[in-house]
């Protein structure tokens, strides 16, 4: 069963964060939630989440994927040593590394999208150094998944679940779930 290390930060994408865990969850995926300081963490919209562990707890372990929510809570994860450690690590482990909204930021900070295809949030685009911007809802290049906002975030999940599970499952999911069409 892959695993996914989705990371909670105070400030984050509700929508975007519930989405990812909900349907990876869905697709028999185990995901860990991890919240880089106290365990409920707050989110944009003042929803309370419980993460499943601290990030300290996970941070040496290495995932098949760790999914970035974004948020106006997005710089903590930039701000973050721990988090750049880990998605270097993950990225050299050749594990899959997917960012939403301006989580992409984190990736570009941590120098990940310099020679990939990428997109994000409109708003955070000259805050990336790609190598080409793309206004696609989810674009895949290589380990590096990136989608644009709460709008795209069942796109985004349902890419995740492909990539890690394969297309018949991501298309059952998406049937299960009345999202239609899927790509």
């Amino acid at each position: 069963m892959p695993t996914v290390l989705v990371p909670l930060f105070t400030g984050f994408e509700e929508i975007e964060a519930i989405t990812i865990i909900d349907v990876l969850r869905r697709a028999d995926i185990e995901v860990i939630t991890a919240s880089l300081d106290e365990l409920t963490v707050m989110g944009a919209h003042a929803i309370a989440i419980i993460a499943d562990k601290s990030l300290d707890q996970v941070e040496s372990h290495i995932f098949d994927a760790i999914a970035l929510p974004g948020g106006a809570g997005t710089f903590r994860l930039r701000e973050d040593p721990r988090v750049a450690k880990m998605l270097t690590a993950h990225t050299h482990a050749q594990k899959l590394v997917a960012a939403i909204c301006a989580a992409p930021t984190v990736l570009s900070a941590a120098g990940l999208l310099k020679d990939k295809r990428a997109t994000s949030f409109p708003a955070v685009k000259s805050q990336l150094q790609v190598g080409e911007y793309l206004e696609s809802p989810v674009v895949v290049d290589g380990n590096v998944v990136t989608s644009r906002g709460a709008g795209t975030a069942m796109a985004f999940a349902l890419k995740l679940v492909e990539i890690l599970n394969g297309a018949a499952i991501a298309d059952q999911i998406a049937t299960s779930m009345i999202v239609q069409p899927r790509n």
